[in-house]
């Protein structure tokens, strides 16, 4: 079921781009709807069979190249499951939001398919060569969501920048693997095999050189300060939906990456270099909130704050590797957390760059000084846009609150110093979401001179598409055991192989 679930996707491409007879652009679009909600439901099949504390389960394994000791190996547990779950929801809500578009139906619908089954086969790749191929199929597809249907001349240029800072990024995660694979005796991409092995045990300067190809390539994914150069003007100029799948989605590769392979495969160098991906992480949550801070646009705003966001991510898993001063369940809580931030983050950024789209597409400008008062005018919007900017700051009730709670509880013990710099990120981030929410919804109504009829409130396919991905933040944060149960066992083993 595993496999039907990542290639489903793929298949409805197969099937409607090659298509003789073209359709209706309504059909491709509620095809990707449908295939999208099949692909959920099976899902939810899965979730709902899972034994949260049985290690990894739906494996399937099958010979690919098995001279370079390459095979076909997936499978799912605490780790990845809520993220092939977020994979699921997310590209069934820009499927909805995406009914809207006219440009070149067929394209991009398979593109988005496409792209789907990368993510997904991603989130459940126990081969390393599996794991970056899709992982380097993402930046083909992404790529091309952003020049094709991105902002004109400068959405060209924003995705060759996204498309070299992370090829490179991408070659030396590569570097790292085949680093792994050369240690490794018999020499495999396996996962599973490697984790057992620990082929890089007392190997000094040599394991240290294979954690910073890896955790370099994976950096520039996720990304964290210096490597974030290439993300604002990629969210600026990709089309709303793009951007929410590249937030929401396409930027877990890297913080998974560090859960999944970074931690269980060099334990060793994660406890020796554990300190490096804490400043990293306190540096680009302080950064990301700062930056963020300063500007005026509304969309490159929302792009800051995902530096800011995954900043935490690598604050906790770096506060993982720490052993002394600290215990398994504090270190437990801390992984747990950043799982739970990256489900988090993607519900509500998603949501964020959705409605981004929805703000462009009827004042033409993401510049927050060309708008006031549109709660007036356009409710909905204006309570979506309050609602999203709240859960994402972390108060209580949302899933944000959850998923920093834990991460700061987690760190606290071995890295007080740390967490308590973080913490201000906190605050920045509420200051800067209730400045926007401020100058563009509150006061008199001023609308860009663009607009030259009635400014619209969302749409009942806006409506369908970011409605349900807050109802989710918030049950996240009311009860969020149904996401907790799963993760935490997972989470555990985690801490425990990285302390052997």
């Amino acid at each position: 079921m595993l496999t039907v679930v990542v290639f489903l996707p793929l298949l409805a491409c197969a099937v409607l781009l090659p298509a003789r007879r073209r359709l209706h652009d309504r059909a491709y679009s509620w095809a990707w709807i449908a295939t999208s909600a099949a692909d959920l439901a099976l899902v939810i099949v899965l979730w709902a069979g899972l034994d949260a504390g049985g290690g990894l389960q739906y494996e399937q394994r099958a010979r690919w190249i098995p001279g370079a000791g390459v095979s076909y190996h997936v499978g799912v547990d605490g780790l990845s499951l809520p993220l092939v779950a977020l994979t699921c929801v997310l590209f069934l809500a820009v499927a909805v939001y995406s009914l809207r578009e006219r440009r070149r139906i067929r394209s991009y619908v398979c593109l988005f398919l496409f792209l789907q089954t990368v993510c997904l086969g991603l989130f459940v790749a126990l081969d390393l060569i599996l794991f970056f191929v899709f992982f380097d199929l993402s930046i083909v597809g992404m790529f091309f969501v952003i020049a094709g249907w991105g902002h004109g001349e400068q959405g060209r240029a924003a995705a060759l920048k996204f498309f070299l800072y992370t090829f490179i990024g991408s070659l030396a995660l590569l570097l790292g693997f085949i680093g792994l694979y050369l240690a490794a005796f018999p020499h495999t991409f396996d996962m599973v095999e490697l984790a057992r092995a620990d082929p890089l045990a007392g190997r000094g300067t040599y394991a240290a050189l294979v954690l910073l190809a890896i955790g370099a390539g994976l950096a520039v994914k996720t990304p964290t300060v210096p490597f974030h150069t290439w993300l604002p003007p990629a969210h600026t100029d990709a089309p709303a939906a793009g951007s929410a799948i590249l937030a929401g989605v396409l930027l877990k590769m890297g913080t998974y990456g560090f859960v999944r392979i970074a931690m269980p495969l060099l334990p060793a160098g994660w406890r020796a270099h554990a300190m490096v991906f804490i400043v990293v992480g306190v540096v680009s949550v302080v950064y990301g909130a700062l930056v963020a801070l300063a500007q005026t646009n509304f969309k490159r705003m929302i792009a800051y704050t995902s530096v800011n966001h995954m900043g935490y991510v690598i604050l906790a898993v770096g506060a993982a590797g720490v052993l002394a001063g600290t215990d398994v369940q504090a270190r437990s809580l801390a992984v747990t957390g950043a799982v739970t931030q990256m489900v988090s983050h993607g519900l509500l950024t998603g949501a964020l760059f959705l409605l981004t789209g929805a703000l462009h597409d009827r004042g033409g400008t993401y510049e927050m000084d060309a708008y006031s008062g549109l709660a007036s005018p356009t409710p909905k919007l204006a309570a979506a846009t309050a609602v999203a900017a709240f859960a994402s700051l972390g108060i209580p009730g949302f899933s944000g609150f959850v998923a920093e709670f834990q991460v700061f509880t987690g760190s606290l013990g071995s890295q007080a110093v740390a967490t308590a710099i973080a913490l201000t990120g906190s605050v920045i981030t509420a200051a800067l979401f209730l400045r926007a929410l401020r100058r563009m919804f509150l006061g008199p109504v001023r609308l860009p001179p663009a607009v030259g009829g009635e400014f619209r409130d969302l749409a009942a396919t806006e409506s369908f598409s970011i409605v349900p991905l807050l109802g989710l933040s918030l049950l996240i944060g009311i009860a969020p055991r149904f996401l907790l149960d799963v993760i935490e066992p997972a989470g555990r083993t985690l801490v425990e192989l990285v302390a052997r």
